[in-house]
């Protein structure tokens, strides 16, 4: 009967009547702003009403003393953490937050640590105004409350806990509102904060050595630029670790004290166009890679408590891969037995027996999952469901290739309709945010609706600049290089063109954040290609962007778009802003964006909006008012994905 009902509102969708007209409509969330949408049709929310229930969970953190987990999952309406005690076991919620942790739906948003010897309290990040001001909290266990610990009011790193378990060092904004300074506190008492030293632009905490005497600490300038710092816990000083002044820039993805803290973990694109594994030696600068074998970035490492095995991740052509490497004669034990997917955010349990992670595919949301080293066996922890759903039968993506206006390959993830849509299938091009993210083989969510019910492929490129394909890759649209990508999604739309199943003449683009800044550049640039377009928390021009982003984060943009203050520099930003060619903006247009997003002003789609409006063409306007750089509430994002799935029955299907 549901899937009878589900095709019926699908019918309705595509072939609309006057009496659709009158259908019962939707009503928007609290704090919605609707401009020149139509009523949403309850029956929308009809069809996509299975795809809304698909949960997932992500793993937090292991408890330090019991074999139980601590993750983060969504029940109604926010993301909060809870507790599973066994692998298999119920969630209990542990957090009630109205507005659950913030930071929109991104995974990134679980992030807390177990005080690290008793377990009796985690700390906990939480962006509670929507404005990304994460504020750090401690968790007791058993009184089930929780006290912040910083401002309010700044932008906090969550940092990391010393090896003792009584302190934790973190980064604040709180003295200028721009710089990171370090900070070392006792959760279980706030009045302890203390400043241990300034920093200039954005750093982190990312270890402590084994002694507690010193903490490492990376200096983050760009995407493909950090530098190593050992900080002196009791007087502040400030030593550089890594290598300094080369031609190139180097990235430190990771680091981790080794031995007694004579030397240092790191993931490091250092003489490699990839991030390998490697120890550093302090003392000398030298570096010795521990992954020359492998052509792919590592990303992630973990080194088990007993320094024995360290678990690394490979990004490999987007599958996320583990690898398990004994540290005593740098070889690699035979590939774990991990069920296929994205394996992500490893953590060792303090027995040093078994390794947790997140795992994901196209057929899998996510879940938790956990690997006995010394049996091999993995176990799955948590089982989310996917309510009226068959994951097991959507269609598993494939990777593609085109070349590209200079020669270059680009690739992307296909993912191609059921069989039974006969024809050409119009094609979605969802463009990934960061810029540096990565398009990858996984769990896409509610869009599995436009896939398996509405028969729209959807392809989600990987321009220049996404990271994943060496630092040479990454660098590739910088500063006033940003055009390259654009032209990179015109070779797309002519690879489009020579596919037999796929209708060049319905073609949407699609993004979020820097995703949708580039929706904007390609319906400017190619609006006679474009069907139609819906730019999520875009940039319309990158000046005005920069000029108005929140100022800690300003210094990394201009890294990576070009600093607005070099005339030269300026001139190639307007002239390639989106919002500078309007005019040439012809096709139905949806532009969401959020009124609290700090990240990106909502200023910047006001400003497309108003300037496409004059060209005649259908243009949506939906604007939150509380949520920022993302939406925070289920019923938020399910409302926008139905008015998404409507804009294109109207102007993509149609």
């Amino acid at each position: 009967m549901r899937s009878t009902l589900r095709a019926f509102a699908i019918v309705a969708l595509i072939s609309p009547s006057p009496a659709a007209a009158q259908a019962p409509a939707l009503t928007p969330p609290e704090g919605f702003v609707l401009d020149g949408m139509p009523p949403v049709p309850e029956s929308v929310a009809t069809a996509m009403a299975p795809y809304n229930q698909a949960r997932y969970a992500t793993l937090v953190a292991w408890h330090p003393t019991r074999r139980e987990i601590l993750v983060g999952t969504t029940f109604a309406e926010t993301m909060q953490f809870h507790r599973v005690a066994g692998p298999g076991m119920a969630r209990t919620q542990l957090t009630f937050f109205e507005e659950g942790l913030g930071g929109g739906q991104r995974r990134s948003a679980n992030r807390a640590m177990f005080e690290p010897t008793s377990g009796r309290a985690f700390v906990f990040q939480r962006d509670a105004d929507g404005k990304s001001n994460y504020q750090n909290y401690r968790f007791d266990l058993e009184s089930a409350s929780a006290t912040r610990l910083t401002d309010g009011q700044s932008r906090n790193t969550l940092g990391a806990w010393s090896t003792k378990g009584d302190r934790m060092a973190y980064a604040s904004t709180r003295r200028n509102g721009k710089d990171y300074d370090l900070y070392v506190i006792d959760p279980a008492d706030p009045s302890s904060n203390r400043l241990l030293a300034r920093g200039e632009g954005f750093w982190d905490v990312v270890d402590w050595s084994p002694d507690d005497r010193t903490v490492l600490a990376v200096e983050v300038k760009s995407a493909e630029e950090s530098v190593l710092w050992r900080v002196e816990v009791a007087t502040g000083e400030m030593v550089p670790l890594s290598p300094q002044g080369g031609s190139r820039p180097v990235s430190y993805a990771g680091a981790a004290f080794a031995g007694a803290g004579e030397s240092v973990y790191v993931t490091t694109d250092q003489d490699s166009n990839f991030l390998r594994l490697a120890r550093l030696d302090p003392a000398t600068g030298r570096i010795v890679s521990l992954t020359d074998a492998i052509d792919w970035d590592v990303e992630e490492f973990a080194l088990s408590p007993d320094q024995t095995l360290i678990a690394f991740v490979t990004n490999e052509d987007g599958a996320g891969v583990l690898h398990l490497l004994d540290v005593a004669t740098g070889a690699e034990r035979p590939a774990p037995k991990v069920p296929t997917g994205i394996v992500s955010n490893i953590h060792w349990h303090p027995n040093g027996v078994d390794l947790a992670f997140d795992l994901q595919s196209p057929r899998s949301a996510g879940d938790v999952y956990a690997l006995n080293v010394k049996t091999g066996q993995v176990e799955r922890w948590t089982f989310s469901e996917a309510v009226g759903l068959n994951p097991e039968s959507f269609a598993e993506p494939g990777v593609i290739r085109w070349k590209s206006f200079d020669g270059r390959m680009i690739s992307g993830i296909l993912y191609r309709p059921p069989t039974r849509f006969a024809g050409r299938r119009p094609v979605m091009i969802n463009v990934h945010g960061g810029p540096e993210a990565q398009a990858r083989p996984s769990w896409i969510g509610r869009s599995n609706y436009f896939l398996n019910d509405m028969g729209v492929a959807i392809i989600y490129p990987n321009v220049r600049g996404s990271r994943g394909f060496g630092k040479e890759f990454l660098q590739l649209d910088n500063g006033i290089l940003r055009e390259g990508a654009i032209a990179d999604i015109g070779a797309l739309l002519d690879w489009i063109a020579a596919q037999p199943d796929l209708d060049p003449s319905r073609v949407m683009v699609t993004g979020a954040s820097y995703g949708g800044f580039m929706t904007l550049a390609v319906a400017a640039t190619y609006p006679d290609r474009i069907r139609c377009v819906f730019a999520g928390f875009g940039q319309s021009n990158l000046v005005t962007f920069l000029e108005g982003t929140d100022p800690s984060r300003q210094d990394r943009r201009r890294a990576e778009y070009g600093d607005e203050r070099d005339p030269a520099v300026r001139a190639v930003l307007e002239r390639i802003a989106p919002v500078n060619h309007a005019d040439r903006v012809k096709t139905p247009l949806f532009v969401a964006h959020d009124k609290n997003d700090t990240s990106v002003p909502y200023t910047e789609s006001e400003q497309m909006v108003a300037a496409v409006k004059p060209n005649g063409a259908p243009v949506w306007y939906l604007l939150a008012t509380s949520q920022g750089h993302g939406l925070t509430r289920s019923s938020s994002v399910a409302y926008l994905m139905h008015a998404w799935a409507y804009f294109m029955q109207q102007y993509l299907i149609n």
